[in-house]
C-alpha cells in the first residue's frame, strides 16, 4: 500500500498539490513507466502537472483532477505491490472506473457491483475489466446462465465472454467452449471466396480464434480444437444439437434472424451458459429481415435470471478516436 499523504497546502493562495511518499523506489519506477510516460499518459488526460522529488510525487491541478490522478497513482502502486505490472491499459482502466464512479448515480444500475476488483484468469493472462459497465457485465456472465451484451464494437462484449469460457473451462466450470457467429454477407458472396466450406466461413470467425489465442497457449488451442472441446463455427451448424456442460457464446447476433435466434436459445442445455453479443446499429440483414437479437431484447427482457447489459461509446476500449467515430455516427442517426 502506498504510504499516501494527502497534503493539501493550508494557504489557499499556495500551490494546490497532493504529496505522495512511496517506499519502494523500484517499485516507483516501473509507476512512471520508461522516461515517465505513465505520469506522462496521466497528465495528459486529467489536466495535471505530477512532479517526482527523491521518493514523493506532488501531484498539481484543480481539486477534483488532482485527487482522482493521486487515486490512480495510489491504485496502480497497489498494483505493482502485488506483482503485476502496470501497462497502458492499467492506466486507462483505473482512470475509467474513477471517473465514471464519481459521475454515476447513486442508485444506478451499476452501484451493486461496485467495490470488489474483477479479475479473470486465464492460461495466457490476467483479464480485468476498464470501465463499469464491462464489470457489471462481467459479473452477470458468471451469475447468469442466459446474458446478452448489447453496444457499439471495440467495447469488449466477446473478448470478455471468451476470456470468461475460458475462465470456466480451465476451472472445470463447463467441459467445453462453443463459439458461433451468423456467416452473414456484408457486400461480398461467400461463394465468390476460394476453398471448402470451412475455408469460405473460417475468415468471419477470426475474432473469435484472435481472442482464443489471447487465453490459451498455442499448443494447448490447437490441440482443444482438434479434440472438439473448443468448437467455433458458423450459426447454422448449431441447429439440431443440445449444448450440454458448455460454455456457449453467439456473437454478432445481430445479424442473426429471429428464426436462428429462436433456434440458437433453444440449444441451451442443462449446464451451460450462453452468451449473445450484438451491436444493433451495424445490422447486415437484408432489407426487411428482422434482427433476431431485437426480437429476443423484446421477447425476454422480462424474464429472472436472463440479463441484458448494455454499453455506449463511453466503454470502448480500442484508439480513443473510435469512440469519437461511434458518437459521431449515433449523432447523425437520431431524429432532428
Amino acid at each position: 500500500m502506498a504510504i499516501g499523504a494527502l497534503n493539501d497546502a493550508q494557504d489557499q493562495t499556495a500551490t494546490h498539490e497532493v504529496l505522495l511518499e512511496f517506499p519502494d523506489n523500484r517499485l516507483l519506477i516501473d509507476l512512471c513507466g520508461e522516461y515517465d510516460r505513465n505520469l506522462a499518459d496521466i497528465e495528459q488526460k486529467l489536466g495535471v502537472q505530477i512532479v517526482r522529488r527523491g521518493n514523493q510525487l506532488s501531484v498539481m491541478g484543480e481539486d477534483s483532477a488532482r485527487e482522482q490522478a493521486a487515486g490512480v497513482l495510489t491504485a496502480l502502486y497497489d498494483r505493482l505491490e502485488t506483482g503485476r505490472s502496470v501497462e497502458s491499459g492499467d492506466i486507462d482502466r483505473e482512470l475509467r472506473m474513477g471517473q465514471e464512479a464519481d459521475e454515476a448515480e447513486p442508485d444506478g444500475q451499476l452501484q451493486m457491483f461496485r467495490g470488489g476488483r474483477v479479475e479473470i484468469k486465464t492460461r495466457k493472462k490476467l483479464v480485468e475489466p476498464r470501465t463499469e459497465a464491462q464489470k457489471a457485465y462481467v459479473h452477470s456472465l458468471f451469475e447468469n446462465e442466459l446474458a446478452f451484451g448489447i453496444g457499439p464494437a471495440g467495447t469488449g462484449k466477446t473478448y470478455l465472454a471468451v476470456a470468461v469460457g475460458v475462465s470456466m473451462f480451465i476451472t472445470g466450470h463447463v467441459d467445453r467452449i462453443i463459439l458461433s457467429r451468423p456467416a452473414v454477407e456484408a457486400g461480398e458472396k461467400l461463394g465468390y471466396l476460394p476453398g471448402d466450406m470451412k475455408d469460405k466461413v473460417d475468415p468471419y470467425m477470426q475474432p473469435l480464434y484472435d481472442a482464443l489465442n489471447d487465453f490459451l497457449p498455442g499448443k494447448q488451442l490447437a490441440k482443444l480444437l482438434e479434440e472438439k472441446r473448443i468448437e467455433i463455427a458458423p450459426l447454422a451448424f448449431m441447429r439440431g444439437r443440445t449444448l450440454s456442460n458448455a460454455f456457449v457464446v453467439l456473437d454478432e447476433a445481430q445479424n442473426a434472424t429471429s428464426m436462428q435466434m429462436k433456434m440458437f436459445l433453444t440449444r441451451l442445455g442443462e449446464g451451460s451458459r450462453m452468451v449473445i453479443t450484438g451491436d444493433r446499429s451495424q445490422v447486415d440483414l437484408p432489407r426487411g429481415v428482422q434482427s433476431g437479437l431485437a426480437d429476443a431484447e423484446r421477447l425476454l427482457k422480462s424474464i429472472p435470471k436472463i440479463s441484458f447489459n448494455y454499453f455506449t461509446a463511453r466503454d470502448v476500449v480500442r484508439h480513443p478516436l473510435v469512440a469519437a467515430i461511434i458518437e459521431a455516427y449515433d449523432a447523425d442517426a437520431m431524429p432532428a
